[in-house]
């Protein structure tokens, strides 16, 4: 993928300023993964352009909303130089070798770019070697310029920059002079005075969005492999739904695509497609607005572009006659579940439940049980109705459920075992990781665990899982790329916290879905 990599490094390679949000949305496994507003410094390199048809987010360059764009890396494996440290997509079994591309769960999501110090150096990027050798790092009239680009391409080299620096940033190469500094661009800075700089970035929504998704079918797309791109998306993309005539279907991604989804159609054997989709927040875009479209004729015996863009209508979520389900309650609770019932409504068929906001299961009855939580945890829940269509209902009244304490001890409960080790400490604050084992004898399909803090600490920042905290009560759970652990697996993920370190608890409860 690299054209030209030419990489500016850093001292402070892979560091990031703190925030007091948590958030794994752009959270690769293993790696320290701040939240959305936190500033990554890393090392910059460029590159020509994306691959043919596709780059790495898997949408054709003169497709991407925007020709300035950025690769993250696939790997977060340092020392380590082999051509395929392991398998793409990134297996759980490896979540500690994943790079910020995330699988691809960072694509189509905006960074906004601000160039550092100059290496007066050799800046090769070579295995092994540290970054600016024989040479200094110092400031210039460039310092402080940004730019916002777009994330569209993933980088796998085996170089120091594609290995070593997880927040390293890959920049299309036309794109170095058009740095904007005091409302102007920088115009000379590349080549004469690039030589890989430094750089800090973060995340950010789209900026200045308006309108709505780009929808396209991708190469060889027909009724028989009915595969499209997202692209124009407010906030990154971590899901798309279909709808197959009955419930909202999860599609599958393509690969680590991040931008392409194989959806099916509203009825067997056809081609006409109902879809939504989820931002990088697990947030339905345009507050759940559906995009129904059909196969070009043109594709009939396989689309021959590589992106044949399409045209839709929408219907927007609650909008229309179907009636919000009423009288939800729950029946009954568990260490590790809660049963609910609703009233249902006239026309519906079927029913999504979700908890806390997000989606957890749905429904052709009026009941469901949420399995898979943490004891002693409160948890909110919401039913809509949707119909054979794809409309959907507006929510049902709320209700809040506490699971009950777990009997089980040592931290072991419904199949797993999840410990705590202190890996940093400081006046006011620590870093600890968690590692979770799989003790059943089939592969989870997500997890969760939790734990009171005994004083006044607080999580701060977390990687390679969700983490909430209500008062002194924190529940983690999985993240897309790390749900399922086979049997005697195990995945790591990690936060920071205030306070004092000797209230880590050494055996969480855990839960396996």
């Amino acid at each position: 993928m690299l054209g030209m990599l030419l990489l500016a490094s850093s001292s402070l390679y892979g560091q990031s300023s703190p925030s007091a949000t948590v958030s794994a949305s752009a959270a690769p496994a293993g790696r320290v993964v701040l939240a959305d507003s936190s500033v990554n410094t890393g090392n910059a390199t460029h590159f020509d352009g994306l691959g043919s048809p596709y780059g790495g987010c898997g949408v054709p360059q003169t497709n991407l909303e925007s020709q300035d764009f950025v690769a993250l890396n696939v790997w977060d494996t340092p020392g380590d130089y082999a051509g395929q440290p392991t398998p793409r997509p990134v297996p759980s079994s490896d979540a500690d070798k994943m790079g910020p591309f995330d699988n691809g769960h960072n694509c189509g999501r905006w960074v906004r770019v601000t160039i550092g110090d100059y290496c007066t150096g050799t800046n090769d990027g070579a295995a092994g070697q540290a970054f600016c050798r024989n040479g200094n790092w110092t400031s210039d009239k460039y310092n402080g310029a940004t730019l916002d680009m777009l994330v569209a391409d993933s980088c796998g080299d085996t170089n120091a920059w594609c290995r070593d620096d997880p927040y390293h940033l890959d920049l299309a190469t036309h794109s170095l002079n058009t740095f904007q500094l005091g409302g102007r661009p920088v115009a000379d800075m590349y080549p004469d005075r690039w030589n890989n700089r430094h750089i800090s970035w973060s995340y950010i929504p789209a900026p200045g969005y308006s309108g709505d998704i780009s929808i396209g079918f991708v190469q060889n797309a027909a009724t028989w492999w009915p595969t499209i791109d997202v692209t124009h998306l407010p906030n990154g993309i971590h899901a798309v739904e279909y709808y197959d005539g009955s419930a909202w279907v999860s599609a599958g991604m393509v690969s680590d695509l991040g931008q392409q989804y194989t959806i099916g159609p509203n009825s067997t054997g056809g081609s006409r497609y109902t879809v939504r989709v989820r931002d990088v927040d697990g947030k339905l875009v345009q507050g759940g607005r559906t995009y129904t479209f059909a196969l070009p004729s043109s594709c009939t015996s396989g689309c021959t572009q590589p992106y044949t863009a399409v045209g839709y209508t929408t219907g927007d979520a609650g909008s229309g006659s179907l009636d919000a389900p009423t009288n939800l309650a729950v029946t009954a609770t568990s260490a590790g579940s809660v049963s609910l019932s609703w009233n249902a409504s006239s026309g519906a068929s079927g029913y999504d439940v979700y908890r806390d906001g997000q989606p957890v299961g749905s429904a052709t009855g009026t009941s469901f049980t949420d399995t898979g939580l943490s004891p002693s945890t409160s948890y909110t829940y919401t039913v809509k109705a949707h119909d054979s269509s794809g409309g959907t209902s507006a929510a049902s009244n709320s209700v809040s459920a506490t699971t009950q304490t777990s009997t089980g001890g040592g931290g072991t409960d419904s199949g797993c075992t999840a410990t705590t080790k202190l890996v940093n400490s400081w006046s006011g604050g620590f870093t600890a990781e968690v590692t979770l084992t799989n003790t059943g004898t089939s592969t989870s399909k997500g997890w969760r665990l939790g734990w009171n803090w005994p004083g006044s600490q607080k999580v701060t920042t977390a990687w390679s899982a969700t983490l909430t905290q209500s008062g002194s009560s924190v529940t983690a759970s999985n993240v897309d790329y790390n749900s399922a652990i086979p049997p005697a697996g195990r995945t790591t993920f990690g936060f920071n916290a205030t306070g004092d370190s000797s209230g880590l608890p050494g055996h969480p409860v855990c839960t396996l879905n």
